[in-house]
């Protein structure tokens, strides 16, 4: 068992909208590029240009300064149904990793590929990883992406079905660790009945993905069933419990999904938000010169909400007050561009300390914020 959880109710009081209001203020929102229908996830290829998903399996590069869209070729085939399609994407180490539901017999799996990019078009493309739970639901595929150290951690949703969460020889319901070339490391946990590539299990369906940049550590969020949903960091071996231990309640009934909150031998989340949020996207905003746009967020969490249309700043304590952990949020963005499905900060060139959100609607888009 791990750190005391914090739980933030999610009553949204004057003195909150306040504080949001204020900043708000100081912000401005910019559409960029076209409209696209629910993009999914991005990364920079160079300061000046994103690379944006949308679900329905296109890939596109948009140059922040003009605002110019290209789609790239030479993508893999997607099963676009419910919740799953072309998902998160990645560059490191020269190449673009790409997060997916590919089709599979029974159904579909999340899938990672790796290729090159040339050009509009992705070359020497070929799949690293699939995961072993194919099923014909189009839930809960996770597929965060985060690569550090020569490792990607990939993120695999419960599928729908909450028992994956503890069956270690299932990669669904947990977060993996593979090479760039889909090599299983060998300082892996093993541990006896997990499948290799398994880091950390008893996932639900996390959706967000950041390294801490101080400490290293690989922070996750996941959506919790009607409440419950959590911020984790991710330990090597780790049990986060799903569905065992959670502080969600069920859909249909409202009675709790489990009576323990608690116990020994999982660890627990370090934030819970009741009600839902719906969270997803999440990364830390620069605590050096990038980030001297918005002072204020500097070294604290921005996470997207689906559910409200927000970002919310999940603020954190010095390491001496909180050991560095969530102790508040506030509402920076509320309402303005829609369901926030990804967030990202430009690191460097005359956009760093910009702020990028990508909003998952039908006609939804690339919007950065700014102040002038």
């Amino acid at each position: 068992m791990s750190i005391q959880t914090k739980i933030r109710a999610a009553l949204f009081g004057v003195a909150l909208f306040a504080s949001s209001l204020a900043s708000a203020q100081q912000m401005v929102i910019e559409r960029v590029g076209p409209v696209l229908a629910h993009p999914w996830g991005m990364d920079f290829l160079d300061a000046d240009t994103v690379l944006v998903t949308e679900r329905r399996g296109i890939l596109w590069r948009i140059d922040l300064a003009s605002g110019a869209a290209r789609q790239v070729t030479g993508l893999p085939d997607v099963f676009a149904r419910r919740q799953g399609g072309l998902l998160d994407v990645a560059m490191a180490d020269g190449y673009v990793f790409l997060c997916y539901s590919a089709k599979q017999d029974g159904g579909s799996a999340t899938a990672i590929d790796r290729a090159v990019i040339e050009g509009d078009r992705l070359v020497r493309r070929q799949t690293i990883f699939i995961g072993n739970e194919a099923t014909r639901s189009g839930h809960h595929f996770g597929c965060r992406l985060w690569f550090t150290a020569g490792h990607l951690y990939a993120s695999l949703g419960d599928r729908g079905d909450r028992e994956n969460g503890q069956n270690a020889a299932s990669h669904a319901g947990s977060i993996i660790r593979i090479a760039s070339n889909g090599d299983v490391p060998f300082d892996n946990p093993h541990n006896e009945g997990w499948a290799p590539e398994n880091y950390s299990i008893g996932h639900r369906n996390p959706q967000g993905m950041a390294m801490h940049p101080g400490t290293g550590a690989i922070w996750t969020h996941e959506h919790g069933p009607r409440g419950g949903d959590e911020i984790n960091i991710i330990q090597k071996g780790a049990n986060y419990g799903w569905p065992q231990v959670s502080h969600g309640r069920e859909y249909a009934t409202g009675r709790r999904v489990s009576k323990y909150q608690s116990l020994p031998g999982y660890e627990d989340p370090v934030w819970v938000w009741m009600p839902s949020i719906a969270p997803s996207g999440m990364t830390f905003f620069p605590n050096d010169a990038s980030g001297d746009m918005f002072p204020e967020f500097k070294g604290h969490l921005l996470v997207g909400s689906l559910k409200f249309r927000r970002l919310y700043l999940v603020e954190l304590g010095s390491e001496a007050e909180n050991n560095g952990l969530p102790k508040s949020e506030r509402v920076i963005i509320d309402g303005d561009i829609g369901r926030i499905r990804d967030v990202a900060v430009a690191p460097h060139g005359r956009f760093a300390g910009s702020i990028l959100l990508l909003s998952d609607e039908s006609q939804g888009g690339l919007f950065m914020a700014s102040r002038k």
